[in-house]
């Protein structure tokens, strides 16, 4: 057992570092297509800018009024020089007058060009222009300043958010693994201890076999072959039912048990079970009286064997009377099932549907069975999209089972 706990904790810290590299990888690819895409939209926004004071320029040029005097809004962001087809200065902004053409561009080309506005490369788009019979090429050029202060702002609040996505990435995974681990720790500690009960049930009858062929072998002249065939019987017949539970049962963990959807008449299944019950030697009087019509959707076969496994516990543990009621109501049939016998606790309710338990007074051999038939009930009633309880019964003080299932027409 430790050692299975060490392997499945050495499992969650595995699944807890990958999923930690896989978000900080997704986190790191992401921030920085995000940067990326930043710094290329806002490049964008400022050279669509630039092109536009550069357009306003030439179109002044373009309508024959001559080169204008050129400004600018921030003189230490932007600038403004008109060049004719040899380079040579026509018109400059105040901020860089007398300064040659800071920028070799054809007309519709951008470019970095470095100022003596500022360290920084401005960026700088041409527009052409036509003033008579000259070709003249208007430059607008503008810091990227903005974009990298936004760029370096976004980088620094991933950089500082990073470590607490990754901080909430590992505590969810770590949760998240651990609470599936855990499911996986009972699934497997519960598959143990059918194995072990299966085994358990399923030895007492081969021994009782062995046992009786052989005190046949070792006294043939006084065994008796109609005693020990009949012995043989009943035990092959004990462990033909407990294997057929366990293979419904292993049905059922596959979510294979899918039963047809006929319309079953669920009250003569329950006189059925009456009259089979009331055929019983020093059996207990079953009261049917309480029966009514009730209609379902499912498989005849099972929903009887549901009503007599219920009607077997019922009087194997009633001391005189048991008592069947069946009614509709509300879109639902509700079975109940009552025995005047000791009853179930309240901290019992829930756990006597799990497989293999049976409860301290059905513990002996004679008295009770493998302890699979009421976990076969809730298997079977789950399937149908019902539901099964267990309860105290009013009037008789023993136990009384309900069984509801969605009513048809």
């Amino acid at each position: 057992m430790a050692d299975e706990r060490r392997r499945l904790r050495a499992v969650r810290v595995r699944a807890t570092l990958i999923a930690v590299l896989a978000v900080g990888l997704a986190l790191i690819a992401g921030g920085s297509v995000l940067v990326l895409g930043l710094r290329t939209e806002l490049s964008n926004d400022v050279r669509d800018a630039a092109r536009s004071r550069a357009r306003e320029v030439a179109q002044v040029i373009e309508e024959g009024r001559g080169v204008p005097d050129v400004t600018v809004t921030d003189p230490d962001e932007e600038f403004l020089q008109v060049v004719d087809q040899q380079g040579m200065l026509v018109a400059a902004s105040p901020n860089v007058e007398g300064l040659p053409a800071l920028a070799r561009l054809r007309p519709g080309g951008s470019a970095e060009a470095d100022t003596p506005l500022d360290e920084d490369p401005f960026l700088v788009v041409a527009v052409g222009a036509r003033d008579g019979d000259r070709r003249l090429t208007v430059l607008d050029g503008r810091t990227p300043a903005g974009v990298a202060e936004a760029t370096s702002t976004v980088t620094r609040m991933l950089l500082i958010g990073l470590p607490g996505l990754l901080v909430l990435a590992a505590a969810s995974t770590w949760v998240a693994v651990g609470r599936t681990l855990r499911r996986v720790e009972r699934a497997e500690a519960a598959q143990r201890r059918f194995v072990s009960d299966a085994s358990h049930e399923l030895r007492s009858p081969v021994a009782t076999v062995r046992q009786s062929a052989e005190v046949a072998l070792a006294h043939p002249g006084r065994a008796d072959a109609a005693a020990l065939a009949g012995t043989v019987l009943d035990e092959a017949v004990r462990m033909q039912r407990l294997v057929d539970d366990l293979l419904l049962l292993a049905r059922a963990d596959e979510d294979a048990i899918r039963p047809p959807r006929r319309p079953v008449d669920l009250d003569d299944l329950v006189f059925e079970e009456a009259r089979r019950l009331r055929e019983r030697q020093d059996g207990p009087r079953v009261d049917s009286t309480g029966v009514s019509a009730g209609r379902v959707q499912g498989d005849a076969d099972a929903l009887r064997r549901v009503i007599r496994n219920l009607g077997e516990n019922a009087a194997r543990h009633a001391r005189s009377r048991v008592a069947l009621s069946l009614g509709t109501a509300d879109g639902t049939v509700r079975l109940d099932v009552d025995d005047d016998g000791p009853g179930v606790s309240e901290t019992e309710w829930t756990r006597i549907f799990d497989r293999f338990v049976r409860l301290d007074e059905a513990r002996a051999r004679g008295e009770g069975g493998a302890g699979l038939g009421l976990a076969i009930v809730a298997e079977l009633v789950a399937a149908h999209e019902g539901t099964v309880t267990a309860g105290p019964a009013p009037g008789l003080g023993g136990a009384r089972f309900t069984v509801r299932l969605p009513a048809t027409s």
